[in-house]
C-alpha cells in the first residue's frame, strides 16, 4: 500500500475476521456486517457484492456461509487490490474474486442473471447535498457519482437470476426511492429497520426483495442496536460479534 494510504488491521465478528483497510477515508464499521448477516445465501450459491470496498461485507458473509462463491465489483483499484489481499489473509481466496469496474457499466465478468443473491451498500449522499469530503477514498465511497441510487439497484436486478434476492442497506430517509426502484421488478419486499435505541427513529434500514416474485410488502420489527447505557443489545451482539444471521 502506498505511504499515502497507510493501513490498519481491524478485527470483526469477535476476531473471526481480520480486515486491513485505509487508516483514513471511508472505513468499514457495522453497516457491512449487518448487510452480510441479512443475505439469505446457502452453500454453493453465487453472490455479487456491488461496491465491495476492502471486502468487509463479502468476508463477513463467507465467515457465516463458507461454501459460497462471492464476486465483488469495485470501482477503486486500490480497494479492489486490498479486497483480494484481505480474502487471502482470511483464507477465502478460493471463494472470493474481485472484478474492477463500475455499476453504471458492469464488466462482462459480471454475468447478467448469474447470481443467486446480490448485496450492496451504495454511496448514501447525493451530489451537492452536503460538503463533500476532500479525502478521495471517502468521497467516492459516500457521495454518488455518475451512478445514482437507481443505477445501483438496476445493476443488481440485471445480475440476479429469477427469484434471486437483493439485499441493500441504506438511509431510512431514502426508503421511498429504494422501494420505488424495486417494486416493478420485485416482490416480497421486506423492510427491516435498524433502531439506534428503543423508541428512536431508524436512521438505517435493510431492504430485501425477490426478483420476479409477487409477494406483498412486509415491514418487520427490525433490530435495536443499543441499550439505555449505549452498549450493543444482545441481539446486536449476536450479529456483530458471533456472526449470527438476520432473518428477513
Amino acid at each position: 500500500m502506498s505511504p499515502l494510504h497507510p493501513l490498519t488491521e481491524d478485527a470483526f465478528l469477535g476476531g473471526r475476521l481480520r480486515l486491513r483497510q485505509p487508516a483514513e477515508g471511508y472505513r468499514a464499521a457495522i453497516d457491512p456486517v449487518l448487510l452480510a448477516a441479512a443475505v439469505p445465501a446457502r452453500d454453493g450459491e453465487a453472490v455479487a457484492d456491488l461496491g465491495c470496498g476492502a471486502a468487509a461485507a463479502a468476508l463477513c458473509l463467507l465467515t457465516r456461509v463458507p461454501g459460497l462463491r462471492v464476486t465483488g465489483l469495485e470501482l477503486q483499484a486500490l480497494l479492489a487490490d486490498l479486497a483480494r489481499k484481505n480474502a487471502d489473509l482470511n483464507g477465502c481466496a478460493g471463494q472470493f474474486r474481485v472484478v474492477s469496474g463500475d455499476v453504471a457499466a458492469p464488466p462482462v465478468a459480471m454475468v447478467p442473471g448469474g447470481f443467486d443473491h446480490v448485496m450492496l451498500n451504495p454511496p448514501y449522499l447525493e451530489p451537492g447535498s452536503t460538503r463533500a469530503s476532500t479525502h478521495e477514498l471517502r468521497r467516492i465511497a459516500t457521495v454518488e457519482g455518475a451512478a445514482g441510487l437507481e443505477s445501483w439497484l438496476s445493476c443488481a436486478m440485471t445480475l440476479l437470476r429469477p427469484r434471486g434476492s437483493i439485499t441493500v442497506i441504506h438511509r431510512a430517509d431514502r426508503l421511498d426511492r429504494i422501494l420505488g426502484a424495486l417494486a416493478e421488478a420485485c416482490g416480497d419486499l421486506t423492510v427491516f429497520p435498524l433502531w439506534p435505541h428503543a423508541g428512536e427513529g431508524a436512521k438505517r434500514v435493510l431492504v430485501q426483495a425477490l426478483k420476479g416474485s409477487g409477494g406483498p410488502l412486509r415491514v418487520l420489527p427490525g433490530l435495536v442496536l443499543h441499550d439505555a447505557e449505549g452498549c450493543y443489545t444482545p441481539a446486536a451482539e449476536a450479529v456483530l460479534r458471533d456472526a449470527a444471521g438476520l432473518a428477513l
